[in-house]
C-alpha cells in the first residue's frame, strides 16, 4: 500500500504500508509487514520492519522486529522486541541523491 495521506489502523494488516506522511496503529490494530513513514504511532502491535524518521511506541504498544529511525520514543509499558538502527537525516539525504544517479 503505497500512500501520500496519514493513515490510521485498527484492524489486521499483512503486507509493506510506505506513507509520505503519518501513520498511526491504533490499539487493535496488527500490522505483520515493513512499515517505511515519516512518523510512526504504535498503540498495537507490529511484527517486521519498521523506517521512519520518528517511531513512538505507546504504552499499550509492542514492536517486534527491526526499527531504523532517527528518533526512537518508548513510554512506559510500551514493548520493544528487536534491533533498533539509529539514522541521521543527513544520511539519508545523501542516499537518496546516491540513489537518484
Amino acid at each position: 500500500m503505497k500512500l501520500s495521506c496519514n493513515l490510521y489502523v485498527d484492524g489486521e494488516f499483512e503486507g509493506v504500508i510506505d506513507s509520505k506522511k503519518e501513520v498511526n496503529i491504533g490499539k487493535s490494530g496488527h500490522i505483520k509487514g515493513d512499515i517505511i513513514t515519516q512518523r510512526l504511532v504504535v498503540q498495537g502491535f507490529i511484527e517486521g520492519t519498521v523506517n521512519a524518521q520518528r517511531v513512538e511506541i505507546k504504552a499499550s504498544g509492542k514492536v517486534s522486529g527491526t526499527i531504523e529511525s532517527a528518533e526512537l520514543i518508548i513510554e512506559a509499558k510500551g514493548v520493544f522486541e528487536g534491533s533498533s538502527v539509529v539514522k541521521n537525516s543527513q544520511t539519508e539525504v545523501t542516499k537518496k541523491q546516491i540513489n537518484k544517479s
